[in-house]
């Protein structure tokens, strides 16, 4: 799968943030990182909420997005070199710091880059990916991939009787091979409900035809 890096430019003010939290979400389900999406929200919420705090709401910035190997790398771009981030031990009666603590909680690293007219402050987020454009190991994913491969090579199944025990055992495989491949589906960005409504008007289709 490839994840092709992405930015978007803002105004940072309050009301920008519920967007900017749907703009990651949709695009971190279309490159299947689903498990992370919430921490990447919150990620987002506070390093673009610590610009609005400490730098100025109004403050025109950039959100960027993208993989740095396996994992996945969050970066807001402001113009104010002066006001960095730090990380506070605040506590339930600290009225700041709590942004960075929760973003360095989260993330399993973050830091800032200076530039000459501006600061970028980044943190990146572990994904479970097994390679840059691999998918999440999730039970299921890597059977329906190895299923993917065989099913050109598959030749019709052998129609020999089956007791009663056996019709169960294979009832409960074929059960198992749907279930791997909503996996499959849902970790490569697919509509796993409309596959499922496409698979069943085609399946009616085919019993009408015989």
């Amino acid at each position: 799968m490839r994840r092709k890096p992405w930015d978007l430019a803002f105004t940072a003010e309050p009301k920008e943030v519920a967007g900017l939290r749907r703009v990651v979400r949709l695009h971190l389900g279309l490159w299947g990182l689903h498990g992370i999406v919430d921490q990447a929200q919150l990620c987002v919420s506070e390093l673009v909420s610590n610009v609005i705090t400490h730098v100025g709401s109004g403050t025109p910035a950039t959100l960027a997005v993208s993989m740095n190997g396996v994992r996945l790398r969050i970066e807001v771009r402001d113009p104010d070199t002066r006001a960095l981030p730090t990380l506070l031990e605040a506590n339930v009666d600290s009225e700041g710091g709590r942004g960075m603590a929760l973003v360095d909680a989260l993330a399993e690293r973050w830091g800032v880059e200076l530039g000459r007219d501006h600061k970028i402050t980044w943190c990146e987020l572990a994904t479970g990916l097994a390679s840059p454009g691999g998918h999440v190991e999730v039970p299921g994913v890597g059977r329906a991939e190895a299923l993917l491969e065989l099913w050109t090579d598959a030749q019709p199944p052998c129609r020999s009787g089956v007791g009663r025990a056996g019709r169960a055992v294979a009832e409960e495989s074929v059960i198992t091979v749907i279930t791997d491949f909503l996996h499959w589906l849902r970790v490569h960005g697919c509509g796993v409900e409309e596959a499922l409504d496409r698979a069943q008007t085609r399946y009616e289709a085919e019993l009408g035809s015989r």
